[in-house]
């Protein structure tokens, strides 16, 4: 690379985009969640880590001021490496996933009041003859006639981040999205992700300069007001390519700043601070997590999350040089630490899914069954009993066998359960979200809160005698994790799971699921079904008998003969017909009529069928279908 200095500056784009993506999909009411367990969590551990690096520090002879700013250094993890792996493991929607993020937060929030407050005390302190140059702050100097303290720097950071939460609560939560949507009725989609990058970068560069808070943070809650917007899966989605693009030049930057030497100038330096980052902080961490009464599951993914450091050590590596605060000594050990931690990352995370079997034996009170809902039967009229504390009463397994399990009570959890409840089915729920267990409770479902994932969970829903497990949750790692525990409990059980694309079905069919129902796929067989409906139903048409029935809402959709009238075939297509309990079991509607189409079809073959068929329509002449124009410029998917 030519300039250095251009790699830095483009990585700085990289890290931009990759916070606006996670305040996508990190509401504020998901931040504000798990603010009980990150506010405390996080700055106990930026504490610890802190002390920690001042022994370091005054072990290897430096003053204390460079010992504080060393420990700092190492107390702050890489938000980039931090979601990249979450990311890779498709943990960042879970709750695991979201008290990590919320505590990368929190240290953001710290390190932009430490990037303040530090060169403002190491002046007072005269540990330098660097000058504070704050616009704030000189100007509130000018403006009161006096000269501000620590304290009263402090103030002032204080009050400028929250004057830009409050801008982007107020103004930033109208503007954003009413911008985004004017674009995306222009129909361009290059426009719409131009304006997706303009807002951004211009809300992260307005954060800075603006308010003096970081780019990331910045960038972070312009993500997370468009959040509350029904365009904030398209923004996502428009953002990815450059992301990735950009996230790579972060670590590419980092690469080019490290010095190979200090592996053989300062091997035990090095390797002490190595062991505060891996090992110090991710045991400080886990018991941090444990004693919040999380699971043993959620404390490995946050130990892990945080074993390792990166852009924030480095500016304030940097600026400890820059005030002669910080020997080079310490700048070139926070670099060879980040770069050593970020490669170790990964077996760090490979490490702890290994041991957390072992772990949850050693820690069984503080383990994924927190809360247990003592058995009630699926078709209770009255609301199932409160759940109550573990530290209260023993958990109660399930009464229930040859039932159903529903892992997950979203969107997709509540319609199955909604479904079971008419039927009278023996079923019960496996759910950790409060608010998800309130309302299963309230319907008169068992509920057993926990993590599915965790073998004790299932032995208290008594998996070795179910009949099926209906795997509702979105996320494919975690869903992944209950397969393969449910598979080892019971080899003959019937497992259902979903997907969101082909990979991730590959991957749940791999772990042990019989049926993985892709959604896209489900909406493309519906449509396919009306477009073999004549067209004057289509309108009548809203579910199929089986989704109806299910819902409790039947629906009389007429049955109408099919829009295409196939070729006689000498042969069938497939070997005996469809019958309506096959369809009914495959999960299809039962309304298709189609003449000698009898069975499922690959879809080349089904393709080929359908053109090479006449078009019957309903008026006495040929008709052409009108044209589908995307609203995007390009022909739809």
């Amino acid at each position: 690379v030519a300039d250095a200095n251009l790699a830095t500056e483009l990585s700085e784009i990289g890290v931009i985009l990759l916070m606006f993506g996670v305040g996508l999909h990190f509401s504020l009411k998901d931040l504000l969640s798990v603010r009980a367990i990150a506010l405390p969590g996080a700055v106990v551990q930026i504490g610890g880590a802190t002390l920690m690096g001042l022994g370091l520090g005054l072990a290897l002879g430096w003053s204390v001021g460079a010992g504080l700013l060393f420990g700092l250094a190492l107390s702050v993890a890489s938000t980039v490496v931090l979601l990249k792996a979450l990311q890779d493991r498709r943990l960042v929607e879970s709750e695991r996933g979201k008290i990590a993020v919320g505590w990368l937060i929190v240290e953001d929030i710290a390190m932009v009041l430490a990037l303040v407050i530090v060169p403002s005390i190491a002046g007072l302190a005269g540990m330098t003859e660097a000058e504070l140059n704050d616009p704030f702050v000189n100007f509130t100097e000018r403006l009161l006639g006096i000269e501000l303290g620590i304290v009263g720097v402090l103030a002032v950071t204080v009050i400028k981040l929250a004057a830009f939460v409050g801008f982007m609560l107020v103004v930033g939560r109208r503007v954003i999205p009413y911008v985004l949507h004017f674009t995306a009725h222009t129909g361009s989609r290059e426009l719409f992700r131009l304006a997706v990058l303009a807002i951004a970068l211009g809300v992260a560069a307005g954060a800075a300069y603006l308010f003096g808070v970081s780019l990331a943070l910045g960038a972070f809650f312009a993500g997370m007001i468009l959040s509350e917007s029904e365009l904030s899966h398209r923004a996502a989605q428009e953002s990815l390519p450059l992301r990735d693009a950009f996230a790579v030049l972060f670590f590419v930057s980092v690469g080019m700043l490290f010095d190979p030497m200090i592996l053989l100038t300062d091997p035990l330096p090095l390797l002490a601070t190595l062991f505060i980052i891996l090992i110090g902080k991710s045991i400080l961490a886990f018991l941090i997590v444990l004693a919040f009464r999380q699971p043993v599951g959620t404390a490995l993914t946050i130990s892990a999350s945080l074993a390792q450091i990166g852009e924030f050590s480095f500016i304030l590596a940097t600026m400890g040089i820059a005030l002669g605060v910080l020997p080079p000594e310490g700048r070139d050990l926070i670099l060879g630490g980040a770069i050593l931690s970020i490669v170790l990352n990964p077996l760090i995370f490979w490490a702890s899914d290994k041991l957390r079997p072992a772990f949850e034996a050693w820690f069984p009170h503080k383990s994924d069954v927190l809360k247990v809902e003592p058995s009630v039967s699926a078709t209770a009229a009255e609301p199932a009993a409160p759940v109550v504390e573990e530290a209260e009463a023993a958990p109660h397994p399930t009464a229930l066998s040859g039932h159903t399990i529903v892992i997950g009570f979203g969107r997709v959890g509540t319609v199955v359960g909604e479904g079971l409840l008419t039927a009278e089915a023996p079923f019960l729920v496996i759910e950790d979200a409060e608010a998800r267990v309130s309302a299963a409770r309230a319907a008169g479902i068992e509920v057993i809160v926990g993590n599915a994932a965790g073998p004790k969970v299932l032995g208290l829903a008594n998996v070795a005698e179910a009949k099926m497990v209906v795997i509702t949750i979105p996320n494919a790692f975690e869903a992944g994790q209950a397969v393969e525990q449910c598979r080892k409990q019971n080899a003959g059980l019937a497992i259902v799971a979903r997907a969101h694309s082909d990979e991730e079905e590959e991957h749940l069919l791999h772990l042990g699921a019989n049926t993985v129902i892709l959604g896209e796929r489900e909406i493309g067989l519906g449509m396919l079904d009306l477009v073999l409906r004549d067209s004057s139903a289509v309108a009548e048409v809203v579910a199929s008998d089986a989704v109806a029935a299910a819902l409790g809402t039947p629906i009389q959709a007429p049955r109408v003969p099919a829009v295409i009238a196939p070729p006689e075939r000498k042969e069938p297509l497939v070997e005996g017909p469809l019958t309506q309990a096959d369809d009914e079991q495959a999960g299809e509607p039962d309304a298709m009529d189609v003449a000698q189409i009898a069975g499922p079809l690959e879809a080349e073959a089904l393709l080929e069928e359908i053109e090479a068929a006449p078009v019957q329509h309903a008026d006495t002449g040929p008709a052409e279908p009108p044209a589908v124009v995307s609203a995007y410029g390009e022909e739809p998917d």
